[in-house]
């Protein structure tokens, strides 16, 4: 099994926060989790990035033997661009940017899917991590939706309990 397979597979649920309505792994859980599995794991920033009068943070992650890269703009909790963001925005978007891009190892990268689609109906959006991560990934995705969005994907959610269950008729 690959390194990858392995840790997208992780159960983070216990670390995970919700901020509005996004999903986090707080970058302290997605660190530990990481310089668990690959003690000589590292990390760098590069410089800050202005577009106008909003920033882009930028961090590579080294670890298992490769580098990934990730950005991310200075956002609010609302997941908006801040304008003229101070010190304490571009420190959160740098942790945050950590966690994402350790994410690229597979660790919590199932928190991330859809994050750009965050107007897309919970029934897409869970068959699409199905399709896409089977029913672990399903199972994580609709244990952190709301009542809501639970009553909408009940059907299809009970549909994979039987098949998984082998009593699919």
């Amino acid at each position: 099994m690959s390194k990858f397979k392995e840790l997208r597979v992780l159960d983070v649920s216990k670390y995970v926060e919700k901020k509005g309505q996004f999903l986090y792994l707080a970058w302290a859980h997605a660190a530990d989790i990481i310089l668990q599995h690959d003690p000589s794991a590292t990390w760098e920033y590069k410089e800050p990035q202005v577009f106008n009068d909003t920033m882009m943070v930028f961090c590579t992650v080294h670890a298992f033997g490769k580098s990934m890269t990730m950005q991310l703009p200075v956002l609010n909790y609302k997941n908006q661009a801040i304008k003229n963001p101070n010190a304490m925005d571009v420190n959160t978007a740098m942790m945050r940017c950590l966690a994402k891009c350790i994410a690229l190892y597979g660790i919590g990268l199932h928190l991330f899917q859809g994050e750009d689609l965050v107007d897309l109906d919970p029934l897409e959006l869970i068959k699409s991590v199905y399709a896409s991560q089977g029913i672990e990934g399903a199972r994580a995705v609709y244990n952190k939706m709301d009542n809501e969005a639970r009553q909408k994907c009940q059907s299809f959610i009970e549909d994979i309990r039987e098949k998984k269950d082998g009593t699919e008729k």
